[in-house]
């Protein structure tokens, strides 16, 4: 298998289909809090994993910079974070690979500006020449960015056992 084949493997796992709850998002699992590890709310806040006790989205009044109420040790009042709970969730439990698969979009990204770049006459001069079809790995690349990262809900009852 190539490189590609293997790196595009590893996508359709990472990213694929997997049981999901009605509203779409993965089910099931449990989530390992990283302990010393900042996250980040929005708009300059920053808050410790670990310190994190609660998290509710904001369902009245909604809108850029008020997703979520992010409850913290410490504090009697919320911190009005303009991230989703889902991804301040997944920050808090992010892992190596976490960061591995961002570094893997962004290199995916650059390679398609670079495809973007490509003059016409080497467009048509890759697939005679070397069996390269730019247009077909654009595509297959472009679906790998569209293909929406997968989050893993926590419920709010399995918090507490």
């Amino acid at each position: 298998m190539s490189v590609i084949g293997g790196v595009l493997s590893w996508f359709r796992d990472a990213f694929g289909p997997g049981p999901r709850t009605a509203d779409g998002r993965r089910s099931g699992g449990s989530m390992d809090i990283k302990r010393d590890r900042m996250v980040f709310l929005g708009y300059g806040k920053y808050w410790r994993s670990d310190a994190i006790i609660g998290l509710m989205p904001i369902e009245e009044e909604r809108g850029p910079k008020r997703r979520t109420n992010v409850f913290v040790q410490g504090r009697a009042e919320p911190i009005i974070a303009s991230r989703t709970e889902q991804s301040i969730l997944e920050d808090m439990g992010a892992t190596e690979g976490g960061f591995q698969v961002q570094a893997l979009r962004e290199a995916i990204t650059e390679l398609l500006a670079a495809f973007h770049e490509f003059s016409p006459g080497l467009r048509r001069a890759l697939p005679d020449e070397h069996h390269f079809d730019v247009e077909q790995w654009e595509r297959r690349l472009g679906d790998i960015l569209r293909t929406p990262l997968p989050s893993e809900p926590v419920e709010q009852n399995d918090l507490f056992e």
